[in-house]
């Protein structure tokens, strides 16, 4: 596709850019030790986590709202959104004086949910995804003329998010490779149509979550495909189906779009609060998850962006736990033992040998199959990684108790 077909230009993100000037704030570039020691070379994080209403996507809902005629403002905008577009068009709302109503999933997170609220949006929750939430958003514009303000889909949405990448170029000026999280494609195909006007030789490559990745089978058919069924922990990124205007864009500019399973998801938000002192969400983490799967496969300097920090504290806790079992450090498992006084204790003994770390222990004594005289024994445990989980299954079977991993 030759470049002057294309839905927007760097001269549209370079718009964008003075549009948003005083409104959101450049964004640091954090480089990363542990990230740099397994890929070869320099690593960092461009923090859009720490932007305005956390996440990158004011940059885009901002550019869009404030390039609406007077008679469109005043009819007011309607959005669909898992949170961090909720919020990022619930803000620029308020910047604008703008009447917002947003559509989110029955599922969204409270604290982007509370957010969005007290940004001033009128929140309505239906169904499970964000497509769910577009239908509904659509007749809502259809029915009050509101203006859709689309989470990915318009050429103005993209070229907002494409400040992103000129700043990664002026904090980077070596940079060889861009790894940015995707959903609908908006951020990929702002960032690429940045950088590669003026670094055609800079390697842009996105990163979904492999259980809601939509880009990969379009790119292969040469347009936009619905996904079936997403299951992933990464909401911000659990989009059904490519918008035409980022697939243009990406499937010109970008030079590949990998997927990354839940587990390393998990492992990479873990991985992002214990080495960089970051909070990020799922879908924000899924570039670091790229880089913890394949670390050979970026050429550096690499900038890996995060794209988002709006999670759910009683999610960040269900990620951890799951990321902490990923990574051989937390495992739960049952056994049965005599139902005597001292085999508690025996048991523990054996667990101090090994060094593991008893987080919880519970009793049960009915409601399975057992011999009278026995007790099962619940274990919750932290360990120090793979081998020393090995260890620990190792002698406490060697010590005689037969065990059920969970």
């Amino acid at each position: 596709m030759a470049p002057a077909t294309l839905p927007v230009t760097l001269d549209d993100v370079r718009s964008a850019r003075e549009g948003l000037a005083g409104v959101v704030r450049p964004t640091p570039l954090e480089y990363s030790r542990a990230l740099s020691d397994r890929v070869g070379g320099p690593v960092h994080l461009k923090c859009e986590n720490l932007q305005r209403a956390g996440s990158f996507k004011i940059r885009g809902a901002y550019t869009r709202m404030a390039r609406l005629t007077p008679e469109e403002q005043a009819r007011g905008v309607v959005a669909a959104s898992a949170g961090n577009h909720a919020q990022g068009v619930a803000l620029a709302a308020q910047l604008l004086g703008i009447e917002a109503t947003v559509f989110m999933p029955t599922g969204a997170p409270i604290p982007k949910l509370l957010a969005t609220r007290a940004y001033g949006a009128r929140v309505e929750q239906v169904g499970l995804t964000i497509d769910d939430c577009l239908v509904h958003a659509r007749a809502f514009e259809a029915e009050t003329g509101a203006v859709l303000i689309h989470p990915f889909d318009h050429a103005d949405i993209v070229a907002g998010q494409g400040t992103v990448g000129l700043e990664i170029l002026e904090e980077c000026p070596d940079v060889r490779t861009i790894v940015v999280c995707t959903g609908g494609g908006g951020l990929l195909a702002g960032i690429a149509t940045a950088v590669k006007a003026q670094r055609p030789d800079v390697r842009v490559v996105g990163v979904q979550a492999g259980q809601a990745a939509a880009y990969p089978a379009s790119l292969a058919a040469g347009h936009p495909l619905p996904v079936g069924r997403m299951s992933t922990m990464a909401d911000g990124i659990a989009v059904g189906c490519p918008g035409e205007v980022p697939f243009a864009l990406v499937q010109a500019l970008v030079d590949d779009v990998v997927t990354v399973s839940e587990d390393s998801l998990a492992k990479a938000l873990l991985f992002l609060l214990e080495r960089a002192k970051l909070v990020v969400e799922p879908a924000g983490a899924a570039g670091v998850a790229g880089l913890l799967e394949q670390p050979h496969a970026f050429e550096a300097p690499v900038v890996v962006v995060l794209s988002g920090g709006n999670i759910d504290p009683l999610l960040l806790l269900r990620v951890l736990r799951h990321g902490m079992s990923a990574a051989g450090r937390y495992m739960e498992l049952r056994l049965r033992v005599p139902d005597q006084p001292g085999s508690l204790a025996a048991l523990l003994a054996v667990l101090a040998q090994v060094d593991a770390n008893v987080l919880d222990v519970e009793h049960v004594r009915t409601g399975r199959p057992m011999h009278v005289d026995e007790v099962e024994v619940t274990l919750r445990l932290e360990t120090k990684g793979v081998e020393h989980s090995e260890t620990v299954l190792a002698t406490l079977r060697g010590a005689g108790y037969p065990l059920d991993v969970a």
